[in-house]
């Protein structure tokens, strides 16, 4: 449902023009720090839902429906929509204290989910195989890159995708994975192959 939110919403941009120019987007609902000031909060959302351009919202829609579909599997769809709306927030907010803007893109969000997803397999290491566990060193990894990349790129909003990532950890510390109940035994190799995420 979140991938096709924001496909929905990248096809209302293209069909209003909302592309044409930096005017166009900040119309459309992109993040910008005197607007949300002058009383526009719902940017903080809508931003998250916006998209520069072709491959800027198909980048990121493959990865979120990547580790989307891992968060969704450990917590469940209500609450991984959960991690990505506090994450987006996150990172709009985080956004809008270090710069004036305009800002758009779900890759906040995204970064979000990525930590859910870590803090779970860090969280409940002891239930996971050795491959699980490196996913999630993969995720950081990853993580890590895109934003050392991001630095040296004067357009990518580094400072959404590292409050979006804290965002997204601090919620997961709050939520109970759906696979794992707290007062069950330790499971067998056998039955905890099915808990792979």
């Amino acid at each position: 449902m979140l991938v096709a939110a924001n496909l929905g919403m990248f096809a209302w941009e293209l069909a209003a023009g909302a592309l044409a120019d930096r005017d166009t987007i900040v119309e459309a609902g992109a993040l910008v720090r005197d607007r949300v000031l002058a009383g526009e909060w719902w940017r903080v959302v809508s931003a998250m839902f916006l998209h520069g351009g072709v491959g800027h919202v198909l980048g990121n829609m493959i990865v979120l429906y990547i580790v989307g579909m891992a968060c969704e599997h450990a917590l469940g769809g209500a609450r991984t929509a959960l991690v990505y709306f506090g994450s987006g927030t996150a990172g709009s907010l985080l956004s809008l204290a270090t710069g004036p803007g305009p800002s758009l893109g779900a890759s906040g969000a995204i970064f979000g989910v990525i930590a859910a997803v870590v803090v779970v397999l860090y969280r409940h290491q002891s239930r996971f195989y050795v491959r699980d566990k490196r996913i999630g060193f993969v995720l950081v990894v990853w993580a890590g890159w895109q934003i050392v990349t991001g630095l040296a790129t004067p357009f990518i909003d580094n400072f959404a995708h590292l409050g979006g990532f804290g965002g997204g950890a601090l919620t997961a510390l709050f939520l109970s994975p759906r696979l794992l109940a707290a007062t069950s035994p330790p499971l067998s190799p056998v039955r905890q192959s099915r808990l792979r995420v």
